[in-house]
């Protein structure tokens, strides 16, 4: 279970969860434009309390504005988009609908559905998404181009 800390105010009864990084700090939700400048206007993300020093962010649900998923560095974001590119193939080349892809997904990484998400995954598990999603597209001679 995560950690949970009161929001402070004496009238509000919900609780917040607190995000942590990899690095130990906690992250805080901030517009996206700390990050990305004034293309993000009314976007936003939670991002490591470090930051620059530590570049570690993840965005938000435009609804709940809960975190997608696990904060990332650069190089863990730009793996994330690597695997989401080659997973995304699956479903929009019509081999599988997309609910079919993540259930397939889960299936092949041995993971329940709550936890086939790539925003969760480590450099690791994506470098498996992609090979997975490689052998899959050549077994089905669907061209993929990286």
């Amino acid at each position: 279970m995560g950690l949970y800390a009161l929001s402070g105010r004496r009238d509000e009864k919900m609780k917040r969860k607190i995000i942590k990084c990899h690095c130990g700090a906690h992250a805080m939700k901030r517009p996206a434009s700390v990050v990305h400048g004034d293309k993000a206007q009314g976007k936003y993300l939670y991002i490591c309390s470090r930051y620059p020093a530590c570049d570690s962010y993840v965005g938000v649900h435009k609804k709940n504005l809960e975190p997608l998923g696990t904060l990332a560095n650069k190089e863990m974001r730009l793996k994330r988009i690597e695997a989401h590119r080659i997973f995304n193939r699956l479903w929009e080349s019509g081999l599988m609908k997309k609910w079919e892809a993540y259930s397939w997904l889960a299936a092949t990484l041995c993971l329940n559905r709550q936890q086939a998400h790539i925003a969760l995954f480590s450099v690791y598990m994506c470098n498996e998404v992609i090979a997975e999603c490689k052998r899959a597209l050549k077994n089905n001679n669907i061209e993929w181009i990286s």
